[in-house]
């Protein structure tokens, strides 16, 4: 076992706590709901980039490169001055919202390049400017631009030009679980000597406003501080080298903010305020406080480097930078071992490097959240009573919600909030490096300090009761399956735990989105934002209601997995076989309605098309459907599972039961696979599909003039480029055009588009969903590929396919250029850019240039699972 296998061990044996201290502080805690008490919800300008750094957060902290214990109770993170900017860089800057031309975005460049499943190694890289951070010109630009144009980004500045900034590098290495060894190496890329402030900072977040006991920071030497505090005992933080302490208070700077008296004479931006200009009054001359900063003045040459060591343990140390270098060699090489045995079977290095950083992403965008809705309506203890409309604000259905966790966010910055399908697909791209991690942020997720007493899962932050598609019991089935072969066990207490969970969630679903009790689903948006002819998590206007394809489809895929869960617990307790063959039934039933038994016995699946589409049902009692070819006509591929013929004799219950459904209603039995049938390798297949429908389908996902694109399956036709879609409605005209890039659609803030895009998670399941098709059919099932080559391929060969071209949005062509950077010749040929990978929210549907958040190694990690596939 190698030393970071037995950290992880270790740790979740409850030997070691290796997870105390983690790269938990968010990138951005203002403008986000939780720190939002206003009377109107407008989150982004109740607290804004500008007042950050002079107002103590309610439930959070931010930084830059930062880490913290598991509770938050003190942060450590990084500022820096270029002796040119208004501010302190200890925050990143981006738009929010309605400043940017295409929603919020982070205008910063920054890597995460690597991380271990325990932390014990961190590295990551920021790019300073040596120039003025251009704030007003990126705010001033974007709203120029409307959305027919790309977003301004920081590259566009030319502030990076002629190399004149510097490379900040971050880097993290545990001694031991309490015992923290930090190194910034910083790189000045210019032509010209230059002057840099570096500021690593040390503070406890402000946990007294609610009437707990103060803790304290003190400097004890020189070179020394510290801390003092009830949570976490004495730690001790050494600075090596020639810096100085600088003290103040983790308090709001009201007079700044609201113009009323400030509760302490030292205040939260008091280090920005002596730094940049000069009031020495601004900090504690007494050397103590809850805020800390190690100041450091450099002049780093030209072409040169500079490094600065810390150490941040609970054990005091008479040299404590003796053994740093050893134990910081130690960590790498540990990390290395431990991606090398993972990787073993990836040949090409630009692969294991794109891999690597995407774990490396996945595990950097950890978040301490904590949120307590009741307290949050409430209000805070010693602040203005909350206007009478708060009672009655975002998420106050949910008064039962309380987080106090670590938890995988998709992005710590545009998203620093979990999202709960989101979180489904990341515990399927951990499970390969931390499978503990990943069951347990799954059960964290149906806990009853989450999951709503109606089985109602949080949908996300800035609307809990919205609808994510249900793929929590794949993501559980997957995780399951991926401990298994990792270690030979079957956590058998994993699975039924999170099934008793998901068995109420699944009740929900039936009660509350199956509305006209036939089958067929309306779940809202479905995480699809603007992908379809109305908004759909507002009625429909004129009235009437959308009859679902992709929320009737996620359905049976829960139902199939339910069902596969239910079966493997079955082998165990007899007493789950009745719940197996209560999800064969529902699948089933389902099966039926979206094929020809909706109302009227009109269904989901279009003969005339070969695809499925939505319904619209009028109020008249007329119908339309809705012949918009997108993503989610394809959805209905994602309900497939294939069982074997031996744990099928298993459970005879369910056979028999099966046996008499199909001669009780044949009606429904033909409409999906022949499941009573097995094929030469003695397996049973459950879909949605039968063959001639699963080909009618590929013959438009395969094809390159509608949605098989380069780099992946597109979220809409190409086809609607050239011949927009119409849709006409009491007289008003709805149309969708292919829309290739960012949204030019104000639907959902504009900030995301599911009309032209590619989308990692989507695909992931296409290929999912190829491989077990695949299954059932071995190599006598083919296809053409591309549709019109004459070119004819297995399931799993396309599956193998489409995984090399999603991979080919990351990895350098034959000119060395990676598709994501959309030909920027900066981020693709400059030594200092062109190997560091950015994971974009989503992808051009044409070129494959990233958009959308660039940091989105949450769902867009799933990339590192392809390596393994082909």
């Amino acid at each position: 076992m190698d030393a970071e296998k037995k950290r992880l061990k270790d740790h979740y044996e409850g030997k070691q706590n290796w997870l105390k201290w983690g790269p938990y502080v968010s990138e951005r805690q203002w403008g986000t709901v939780r720190e939002d008490y206003s009377s109107n919800g407008d989150a982004w300008n109740y607290t804004t980039h500008d007042m950050a750094r002079s107002k103590a957060y309610r439930w959070g902290e931010e930084g830059l490169s930062g880490i913290c214990d598991d509770q938050q109770q003190l942060c450590l993170a990084l500022g820096l001055w270029n002796g040119n900017d208004p501010i302190l860089k200890e925050r990143l800057f981006g738009l929010t919202n309605s400043e940017g031309n295409h929603g919020e975005d982070v205008k910063e460049i920054y890597y995460y390049l690597d991380n271990t499943p325990t932390h014990s190694y961190m590295k990551m890289l920021y790019k300073y400017p040596q120039r003025a951070y251009p704030y007003s010109r990126i705010i001033e630009e974007n709203r120029r631009r409307d959305k027919t144009q790309p977003e301004f980004e920081i590259i566009d500045t030319c502030i990076f030009n002629e190399d004149a900034y510097f490379d900040v590098f971050t880097e993290y290495a545990k001694h031991n679980e309490e015992d923290i060894l930090i190194q910034y190496t910083i790189h000045n890329r210019g032509v010209a000597d230059a002057p840099l402030h570096v500021l690593p900072q040390l503070w406890f977040r402000n946990t007294w406003q609610d009437g707990g006991s103060k803790p304290l920071l003190f400097e004890h030497t020189s070179h020394e501080i510290v801390t003092k505090c009830d949570c976490l005992g004495r730690y001790y933080f050494y600075a090596e080298g020639d810096a100085e302490f600088l003290f103040t208070d983790n308090e709001t700077n009201n007079r700044r903010l609201y113009n009323a008296d400030n509760r302490s004479a030292y205040l939260k931006d008091g280090i920005n305020n002596r730094v940049v200009n000069g009031d020495k009054e601004a900090v504690n001359p007494n050397k103590t406080g809850t805020k800390a900063a190690a100041w450091y003045k450099l002049n780093i040459p030209a072409k040169s480097s500079a490094t600065i060591r810390l150490r941040l343990t609970k054990t005091e140390h008479k040299r404590p930078f003796e053994d740093f270098d050893r134990s910081f060699t130690v960590r790498r090489n540990e990390a290395d071992g431990f991606y090398a045995a993972k990787q073993a079977k990836v040949t090409n290095a630009d692969e294991r490097l794109v891999q690597r950083q995407a774990w490396a992403g996945m595990l950097w965008n950890k978040q301490y959240y904590n949120y307590n809705i009741k307290k949050w309506l409430d209000g805070d203890p010693g602040q203005p009573t909350p206007p009478a409309n708060r009672k009655h604000a975002r998420n106050s259905h949910w008064k039962h919600f309380v987080a106090e966790d670590i938890l995988s966010m998709p992005d710590k910055w545009e998203y620093p909030w979990f999202a709960a399908w989101d979180l489904a697909f990341h515990c399927i791209a951990f499970a390969p490096i931390d499978v503990e991690f990943a069951k347990r942020q799954l059960l964290l997720l149906v806990s009853a300090n989450y999951m709503h007493p109606n089985g109602q899962l949080p949908a996300y932050e800035w609307d809990f009761s919205d609808v994510n598609p249900p793929v929590h019991a794949l993501a559980a089935w997957h995780v399951y399956e991926a401990d298994c072969k990792a270690t030979g066990n079957k956590d058998i207490k994993f699975l039924e735990e999170i099934f008793q969970k998901l068995l109420i969630n699944f009740t929900w679903w039936v009660n509350r989105k199956d509305s006209k009790d036939n089958n067929i689903f309306e779940g809202g948006f479905l995480g699809l934002d603007n992908i379809g002819v109305f908004n759909r998590s507002a009625p429909v206007p004129g009235g009437g209601f959308l009859e679902q394809a992709d929320g009737t489809s996620w359905m049976a895929m829960y139902a199939l997995n339910m069902m596969r869960i239910s079966m493997e617990l079955a082998v165990r307790n007899k007493a789950y076989e009745s719940m197996s063959i209560k999800f064969a039934e529902h699948f089933l039933y389902i099966a039926g309605s979206i094929a020809n038994m909706g109302l009227d016995a009109i269904g989901l699946w279009d003969d005339q098309d070969g695809f499925y589409y939505d319904l619209l049902r009028k109020p008249d009692g007329s119908w339309d459907r809705l012949r918009l070819r997108t993503l989610v006509g394809l959805i209905p591929m994602f309900a497939t599972n294939v069982f074997d013929e031996a744990r099928w004799k298993t459970l005879p219950g369910l056979t028999n039961r099966l046996d008499w459904f199909m001669h009780q209603r044949p009606d429904l039995v033909e409409l999906v696979s022949r499941w009573e049938d097995t094929n030469g390798d003695q397996k049973h297949l459950f879909s949605l599909l039968r063959g001639h429908r699963m080909k009618l389908l590929l013959r438009r996902m395969l094809n390159s003039d509608e949605f098989l694109s380069r780099f992946g399956i597109r979220s809409l036709s190409k086809h609607y480029d050239k011949e927009p879609y119409h849709y006409k409605l009491n007289g008003e005209d709805f149309s969708v055009k292919y829309v290739p890039g960012d949204s030019d659609s104000y639907m959902f803030g504009g900030n995301s588009n599911w009309r032209g895009p590619i989308w990692m998670p989507i695909n992931y399941l296409i290929i999912r969903a190829l491989y077990r098709f695949h299954e059932y059919y071995t190599d006598d099932f083919k296809v053409e590929f591309p549709a019109g080559s004459g070119d004819y391929l297995t399931l799993a060969q396309i599956a193998n396919k489409l995984s090399e071209r999603l991979k080919c949005l990351f990895l350098k062509d034959e000119k060395g250029e990676r598709a994501i950077f959309g030909g920027n010749p900066k981020y693709n040929h400059d030594p200092h850019f062109k190997d560091y990978i950015l994971f974009y929210e989503f992808f051009n549907g044409d070129t494959g240039r990233g958009l959308g958040a660039d940091h989105q190694t949450g769902w867009t990690g799933l990339v590192a699972l392809f390596s393994d596939y082909v």
